[in-house]
């Protein structure tokens, strides 16, 4: 009840400071897995999403420092990334990346709603970079589907290299769900993956509008 009650605070918080638009919300299935897959402009971006959602709770990666720090400001944080839905993770290298991905598998195989961002990192320039494929791995794996997500305007709620948000109206889009369940067992693992993933690319790229960088982001969070 704790955590039920301060989401609901935190949203309440979020509306009047930031005023933020939510469009589609019913693309997002009430029951059931669903990956949602959004582009990534803002640390913000992982409060946002999950408050625009409010038919169901939605589960996050988040870098398990945000647990462990001391201090009131430490113990604020690890209170409200749990009410938001944060797992932790550890983040770094290949394993750590990996183990990550079979969490959120161990989730969505268990019928939740998980957010994924396939650029990998914050867009520092506000362009959208190619997708990383793990969002199709988790689409074929799991079997569920895929909702694109685009934010917009949260890289002014709190932009990149800022320890604190600012009031700033921002939005968030959710298009239509995916579905990758089948029709690509004849093709290579690799290739049905880097189909799937310029798909979801493709579709966050339409609802975002965002100019399109076609290689990784490598900038860093």
């Amino acid at each position: 009840m704790f955590y039920s009650a301060l989401r609901q605070a935190t949203s309440l918080l979020a509306r009047a400071l930031c005023r933020p638009t939510v469009e589609g919300r019913d693309n997002v299935p009430a029951t059931g897995p669903v990956l949602l897959a959004s582009n990534h402009l803002s640390f913000i971006d992982s409060v946002a999403i999950p408050l625009s959602v409010t038919q169901r709770p939605v589960r996050f990666l988040a870098k398990s420092d945000y647990f462990t720090g001391t201090g009131v400001k430490g113990r604020l944080t690890k209170t409200l990334f749990t009410s938001l839905g944060a797992v932790p993770v550890e983040r770094g290298n290949a394993r750590d990346a990996m183990l990550s991905l079979e969490m959120m598998l161990e989730r969505l195989r268990n019928g939740e709603a998980c957010v994924i961002y396939p650029e990998g990192t914050r867009s520092r320039d506000g362009r959208l970079y190619r997708g990383r494929t793990g969002v199709a791995l988790l689409a074929l794996e799991s079997k569920a589907p895929v909702v694109p997500v685009a934010v917009s305007g949260t890289q002014h709620v709190q932009p990149v290299g800022t320890s604190l948000p600012r009031p700033h109206p921002y939005t968030v889009r959710f298009g239509a769900p995916m579905d990758f369940s089948t029709g690509y067992d004849h093709l290579a693992p690799g290739k049905a993956r880097r189909m799937i993933t310029d798909e979801v690319m493709d579709a966050i790229h339409a609802l975002s509008g965002q100019e399109r960088a076609d290689h990784y982001n490598t900038l860093g969070a």
